[in-house]
């Protein structure tokens, strides 16, 4: 049974391993070198590395003649999502949403907001100090949004990711440059390192440490600004490896 999964996380590629292990031909869908890198370790995967809008996915399910799309992709790719949905619905393939659990636990000073914009003026209202955790792609808005502010950006030590950095003004000072993950006992040095008053992260779940960046921000007494998950209504949701795999048995024998 011919699968496409799109694959650009950590739990996306522990999904790849897990379906070729359960004897799926799968094709994995990444969007980065270092992505690619990754799921080259997994024989017999196949491997997709250009960035697809959704009418050259549909084509590719199509030619390819496979039997469902999994969507691993992370759980604020919006447009990965919205496209892989499009597409399954023009060549009329089912569709399976893999959605990792949420990281967040209570902590009183959480402000939930549902955009980038909004996230940086409740910060801006919360401190000067602002300890950004949501990646590069969006640093920009930040950067516009806050000059009043001190932003320090934690973001993956990638040639292409500095030179953003380096192009959208951020000195070498505000960025901490490094791949994950992170303890709890680590965020602290970090956020005390960086004097922070404010942190800014995504509901990334477990897997992308929303769970000690809280934790972290609870003992420092530190406020959290929490970017919301996009809402998208998914056909058909996984919680588990399992629960994939049992939707594409199912899908297998009709």
């Amino acid at each position: 049974m011919k699968i496409f999964l799109m694959a650009g996380t950590e739990d996306g590629r522990k999904l790849a391993e897990f379906l070729l292990s359960n004897g799926f031909e799968v094709t994995a869908s990444v969007v980065s070198e270092y992505g690619k890198k990754l799921l080259e370790q997994y024989a017999g995967i196949f491997i997709n590395d250009k960035k697809l809008d959704a009418a050259e996915l549909a084509e590719i399910l199509k030619v390819g003649n496979f039997a469902a799309l999994v969507d691993a992709s992370h759980p604020y790719a919006v447009n990965a999502s919205k496209n892989a949905l499009d597409a399954c619905a023009r060549v009329n393939i089912p569709y399976i949403r893999f959605e990792r659990a949420t990281g967040f636990t209570a902590h009183l000073r959480a402000y939930h907001v549902s955009s980038y914009e909004e996230a940086a003026l409740k910060a801006a209202e919360l401190g000067k100090n602002i300890f950004l955790t949501i990646g590069s792609r969006n640093l920009k808005i930040f950067v516009e949004l806050l000059k009043d502010c001190n932003i320090t950006a934690r973001v993956l030590p990638t040639a292409e990711i500095l030179a953003q950095c380096e192009n959208l003004g951020l000195t070498p000072k505000q960025i901490i440059a490094v791949q994950g993950p992170f303890s709890t006992e680590l965020n602290i040095e970090m956020f005390k390192h960086a004097q922070a008053e404010v942190i800014v992260t995504k509901d990334s779940g477990q897997i992308g440490g929303a769970d000690t960046k809280i934790a972290a921000a609870q003992i420092l007494n530190l406020p959290v600004v929490v970017i919301d998950r996009p809402k998208i209504s998914y056909p058909n949701v996984a919680a588990t490896f399992e629960e994939v795999l049992k939707f594409l048995a199912l899908k297998g024998e009709i």
